[in-house]
């Protein structure tokens, strides 16, 4: 009798067991029962469990009696074994979905995020939502970058819009074509219609910053012109300048008389005549309002090449030496690039937010020594942050190496040896700038910031495809306006790895392909068989 009356529990526990099973099936199908059956499968599901348990007490003599069999135990370790894997399994997943590792294999690192981006996110305070509006197809594309954007910083989430099903979210964000990327953080928006990593963190930066700085190149002295495309002009940095949310415009110091009140950054790349007093006056001004200047001075291209002390010594004012000297590098690494010994090439870069964890090789055609002031001049005291090789030395005979080009180090003529500085940079702190409002408590403070290269040459179209030489200028600029997460190694496009063949060496892989490996399987298989034969 108390035998029926457990099996009949354990066939009542196995049903509730069962129905609850079939009400959580249910519930995730368009025929889902009322809100009010959670309940019911909720206490179906304790009450199953409950009659189980209770029949297998009931009945544990017989259970007793069956794995004390020999195949019962084993069959119980297979099944203590299956249920060991199948707990490692879910385990492995549970970490797996908590702790997200990720490695990247490929030769230029194309699914890694860059350090210019990865500092970018670094600095969000708030969440960025990106909204991708393409067709569901094309989702993959972006996808696949943006994934990386949301490991990295937990800021970020990401939304895949179709336009053609969502047409009012599209036209809300004015979405014009397929493509589009928008980009929202504390109110502001900003959209780009490309899928490369530097579009996306430049879209980033530019909606996170909010507004758009100013960068002034100064003209009139033969300085190199920011919208020329040949190979001494400043197009491609202008470019990359612009992407980065800055604006990029030229001004004439000698017709303006005072730097303009909205220039974040003044620029003077290379003139080949002096400043005139009025406009040095004008960069003092300017420089002691918490003003931002970068020089690029070159040394003479030719022994009666006139100087420009003026320039010098406002370098000097901000504890720089600009020394009329040429830089010569013996050290062979200018080969690596193409280049000779009048092409100093650096790998060393003393501790500076300039050049911080920068490793990349920078190259500087024709260049002169600058060097920090020792002790410093009126406080203000400069840091070199660019360096030659350790067998370089500055050459103080400049007409004889402009004249001949050929010169050894001679350091009781003057010559110093290596390695050299290329460039120093200096701040102080400034008092005359007016104070800013409460709702930019949290900025930097302002500060007068200088710059000042020993050559000019390095940021050209025609220099710049190294690539150290364009993250150089960039991270300069952004250290100057004091925007610290722009100062990294920007995004390198993935690698072409194609082979390109030949119309002969097409011919061949067809041959091979078709007819020399199959063959020479086909004949090892008859030198087989005529063996066992």
């Amino acid at each position: 009798m108390a035998n029926r009356i457990l099996g009949i529990i354990g066939w009542i526990g196995t049903a509730c067991v069962l129905v609850a099973f079939v009400l959580v099936l249910a519930g995730r199908t368009q025929f889902a029962p009322p809100a009010v059956w959670d309940t019911y499968r909720y206490y179906l599901a304790w009450a199953g469990l409950v009659f189980l348990l209770t029949y297998i007490l009931g009945q544990w003599r017989e259970f007793a009696r069956m794995f004390s069999r020999r195949q019962a135990r084993y069959g119980g370790l297979t099944l203590v074994s299956v249920l060991t894997v199948l707990g490692i399994l879910v385990a492995v997943n549970y970490i797996g979905q908590r702790q997200n590792k990720r490695w990247d294999l490929t030769a230029a690192q194309q699914f890694s995020l860059s350090d210019q981006s990865r500092n970018v996110l670094a600095k969000l305070d708030a969440p960025l939502q990106i909204m991708v509006f393409t067709q569901e197809p094309s989702f993959v594309e972006f996808r696949d970058r943006l994934n990386e954007y949301e490991y990295v910083s937990s800021q970020v989430t990401t939304q895949y819009i179709d336009p053609d099903k969502q047409r009012a979210l599209a036209q809300q964000h004015d979405v014009q074509q397929y493509g589009t990327v928008v980009f929202s953080y504390k109110g502001r928006t900003e959209r780009i219609t490309t899928s490369t990593e530097q579009d996306i963190t430049n879209g980033i930066i530019k909606v996170v910053t909010g507004e758009q700085k100013k960068v002034y190149f100064t003209q009139g002295h033969g300085e190199k012109d920011p919208a020329s495309t040949e190979r001494d002009g400043y197009n491609t940095v202008a470019e990359g300048l612009k992407r980065e949310n800055y604006v990029v415009e030229t001004v004439v110091l000698a017709q303006t008389g005072a730097v303009p009140e909205d220039a974040a950054v003044v620029v003077v790349a290379g003139p080949r005549t002096d400043f005139f007093a009025p406009e040095i006056e004008a960069l003092t001004k300017y420089l002691g309002t918490a003003g931002k200047l970068l020089l690029a001075l070159d040394p003479p291209e030719k022994a009666d090449a006139a100087q420009t002390p003026n320039l010098i010594a406002l370098a000097h004012d901000w504890g720089i030496d600009v020394e009329n000297t040429v830089v010569v590098d013996v050290s062979g690494m200018g080969r690596l690039l193409g280049t000779d010994a009048s092409v100093p090439v650096a790998a060393n870069y003393p501790s500076h937010p300039i050049t911080d964890r920068f490793t990349i090789l920078t190259a500087y055609p024709l260049a002169r020594a600058v060097v920090p002031v020792p002790g410093g001049v009126n406080g203000r005291t400069a840091q070199t942050f660019v360096e030659s090789s350790s067998r370089s030395w500055a050459e103080a005979d400049v007409k004889a190496l402009l004249a001949s080009g050929e010169v050894s180090l001679d350091e009781t003529g003057g010559d110093r040896p290596g390695p050299i500085p290329l460039a120093a940079a200096v701040s102080a702190a400034t008092t005359s700038e007016p104070p800013k409002p409460e709702a930019d408590a949290e900025a930097p403070k302002p500060e007068t910031r200088v710059v000042v290269f020993g050559d000019s040459d390095f940021p050209t179209n025609g220099v710049v495809g190294i690539q150290g030489n364009r993250d150089l200028f960039l991270n300069t600029v952004g250290w100057l306006v004091q925007q610290e997460n722009l100062i990294s190694i920007r995004a390198k496009e993935p690698d072409d790895r194609r082979i390109t063949l030949t119309a002969a060496q097409q011919g061949n892989i067809t041959w091979l392909a078709l007819l020399v490996i199959p063959g020479a399987i086909f004949g090892t298989g008859v030198y087989s068989w005529w063996r066992r034969r």
